[in-house]
């Protein structure tokens, strides 16, 4: 244990029988498409380096195919030859000059891959992919296992520290260690120990084929969340041979790609996964690694005092504040700008083939271009509006030596983000705000809240700048009846402002409509512990159950409303939602039992409730409030009156472009616009 006295157990070093960490956090692996960007592999080393620079004990490279066939992707990152060593000294010098370590994590896609080679165990398609795998004939395999001892050796060439074989969330090795996807007759498949021979045989041969002080970490499927996956008894019998094969460090991955729970979206409780790394640890001697919805040094350092784990598996933290470490060390964990799970701008971009960035941190990916330098000229600064724009705005231009004044009409700052953190799990938005806050108090930004800015207020102040960040409003709409006392707006409902009935309709389902479903069908008192996650989501913790899921599959939770939520256009809702977020959300509205319909017309709102015509049939949704979410208008009034009076502004935010609760752009806008004065 460390003499640290903030975070003791996670800052203290972990031996290992070669090599030390220096403390028990771990960068996860995460494709960032910045090694196909152009100079992109010196952008990986810059983004690679700033996490070493900020504390990480080991840094885990995004997954690398050890051959053509496990491409993810078309012309997806690869070593499999000696001419590839040099770009890899580029990153791994980088890291090691800012005091890290670093693996290559291998990664054969198996039939998760995107490319006409994909192959698999078993010719059987994934339900995520178009494309039907080719079943790898034996000698294949053993090709494929020398493939992966190839790669492992170019690392240890190109200056890596040890590798990570992922046999986990799916992909190849996962592939044929399940029933699920090996259907084969041979010695490669049947049986249990017949579908392990294959990672035992990747692990002996990395093994046998690298020096002996190059680490090999396993990152095994702790809980698989799929019907016919392994059980817990089968993982730890796994678990117990990879440590005998040769594995330094057994690392815990969550669930499949395929997988319908949430397993790392922010309406995942922190900690819920640590369970199933709590039993392999209980069975090895290696050290292991709990991984999923680890954001806080809190959460890291009660993990490691419950024996969960011997380390943990951090990857979306480490984007959001590369510093989260060293702040954590020198007792400033009030500073870390902690990951909100919501996955708009890592996950949902690279499923978009867009490089990765965060939305709380628009600086992760773009280190170089992006850097918060002392202004030549300090300036006097006017921010007008609080939300998250204006507080991005001013706690930039404050860091680079403005003296800044920011007026928030209101009594609190927070904007929209303080109608998002009411939204089940958007809680983490708090800690948004606190990130702000704590920023804006150390670089002196005067506050002014329950001020309206004025043209006379902004000339009296004698501001050299002055940025307009107010924000939206609730877009009104044309409707008869639209004023009548049971229609209230999505503020007044998430602030508390106006109390809801038991029958309600939402009009508009795009992202605020969902948010606000997801708050009207669920209780306050609701038990929100990982406990219930887990229990509302069908998993079953114990070591017989197949896959992790539970025979009796998710629990009803019943709303305690009738809501219907509506779309005018038809087609599949929820079109808007994040990729990687939007599915589960309407899982569950579904299984609260919240009725969904497309194609509307809106006719008139009478005392019974909302008249709609769908194909022609008019109906009547009784309801008892009628919420309006058919989106924002931009306030810009004060920007038109400043504009008037020869003010020059900078506009932003949602004052620039009404967007349904987009913090991911208005962040960015605030943060790049305070580099430029």
């Amino acid at each position: 244990m460390t003499n640290n006295p903030h975070f003791p157990l996670m800052l203290a070093p972990l031996k290992l029988q070669h090599n030390e960490l220096k403390n028990r956090v771990i960068m996860g692996a995460m494709h960032t498409r910045l090694e196909a960007l152009p100079n992109g592999t010196q952008k990986l080393a810059d983004f690679y380096a700033a996490r070493a620079s900020g504390g990480v004990g080991l840094i885990i490279t995004g997954g690398y195919a050890p051959n053509t066939a496990g491409h993810l992707e078309m012309n997806g990152p690869i070593l499999n030859d000696r001419a590839q060593i040099g770009d890899h000294q580029i990153v791994t010098r980088a890291v090691h000059a800012a005091g890290g370590k670093i693996f290559l994590q291998i990664l054969h896609a198996g039939r998760y891959g995107g490319t006409l080679k994909t192959v698999a165990p078993s010719a059987i398609r994934a339900p995520i992919s178009p494309l039907t795998p080719k079943a790898l004939e034996a000698a294949e395999i053993d090709q494929t296992i020398a493939d992966f001892a190839t790669c492992a050796q170019l690392a240890s060439e190109a200056g890596y520290d040890g590798v990570e074989i992922m046999g986990s969330e799916g992909y190849l090795i996962n592939q044929f260690t399940a029933a699920r996807t090996n259907q084969r007759d041979d010695e490669w498949g049947g049986s249990v120990e017949n579908r392990h021979r294959f990672p035992l045989a990747v692990v002996r041969s990395i093994r046998a084929n690298t020096p002996k002080e190059f680490m090999l970490m396993y990152r095994i499927s702790s809980l698989e969340l799929v019907e016919d996956g392994a059980t817990g008894s089968q993982i730890i019998a796994l678990a117990k041979q990879i440590e005998q094969a040769g594995a330094d460090i057994l690392s815990t991955g969550i669930g499949w790609h395929e997988t319908r729970i949430p397993t790392i979206a922010y309406m995942v409780p922190r900690g819920t996964w640590t369970f199933a790394a709590k039993r392999i640890k209980q069975a090895v001697n290696i050290p292991v690694v709990a991984s999923n919805r680890l954001n806080t040094p809190q959460t890291v350092e009660k993990i490691l005092r419950d024996e969960h784990c011997d380390l943990a598996y951090l990857a979306r933290p480490l984007l959001a504040d590369p510093d989260f470490v060293n702040k954590a060390a020198n007792g400033q964990h009030d500073q870390i700008n902690v990951c909100i799970a919501c996955n708009q701008a890592c996950l949902d971009y690279i499923f978009k083939a867009k490089a990765a960035t965060c939305l709380v941190n628009p600086r992760a990916g773009h280190e170089n271009e992006l850097q918060i330098t002392l202004a030549k000229h300090p300036k006097r600064i006017a921010v007008i509006g609080g939300g998250a724009a204006g507080m991005a705005a001013a706690s930039i231009a404050g860091a680079r030596g403005h003296t800044v004044t920011l007026f928030e009409a209101n009594e609190q700052l927070g904007g929209q983000l303080l109608l998002a953190r009411k939204v089940p799990g958007k809680e983490e938005f708090d800690e948004l705000l606190r990130y702000f806050k704590n920023r804006l108090d150390a670089h002196n930004v005067e506050i002014n809240t329950g001020i309206a800015a004025s043209v006379q207020m902004i000339a009296d102040g004698n501001f050299d700048e002055t940025i307009i960040a107010t924000g939206v409003a609730p877009r009104q709409i044309e409707l008869p009846g639209i004023d009548h006392p049971h229609v209230v707006s999505y503020p007044q409902i998430l602030s508390g402002a106006k109390t809801c009935g038991d029958h309600v309709a939402i009009i508009g389902a795009g992202g605020i409509g969902f948010d606000v479903a997801d708050f009207l069908s669920v209780l306050d008192s609701d038990d929100r512990s990982a406990k219930a996650f887990l229990d509302d989501w069908g998993v079953d913790q114990g070591l017989d159950a197949k896959g992790g899921l539970s025979p009796q599959g998710p629990s009803l939770e019943k709303s305690p409303r009738q809501i219907t939520l509506l779309q005018r256009t038809s087609g599949k809702p929820g079109r808007t939602l994040g990729v990687t977020t939007g599915w589960a959300v309407k899982k569950a509205l579904k299984r609260r039992g919240v009725n969904i319909l497309t194609g509307v017309s809106y006719e008139r709102i009478s005392d019974e409730g909302l008249h709609i015509e769908i194909d022609g049939e008019k109906t009547l949704i009784t309801a008892n409030t009628i919420i309006i979410c058919a989106g924002q208008e931009s306030r810009t009034s004060l920007h038109e009156e400043l504009t008037m009076a020869g003010v020059t502004t900078h506009l932003i935010g949602g004052a620039q472009q009404a967007g349904e609760l987009d913090a991911l752009r208005a962040i960015s806008q605030g943060y790049k616009l305070a580099l430029t004065l």
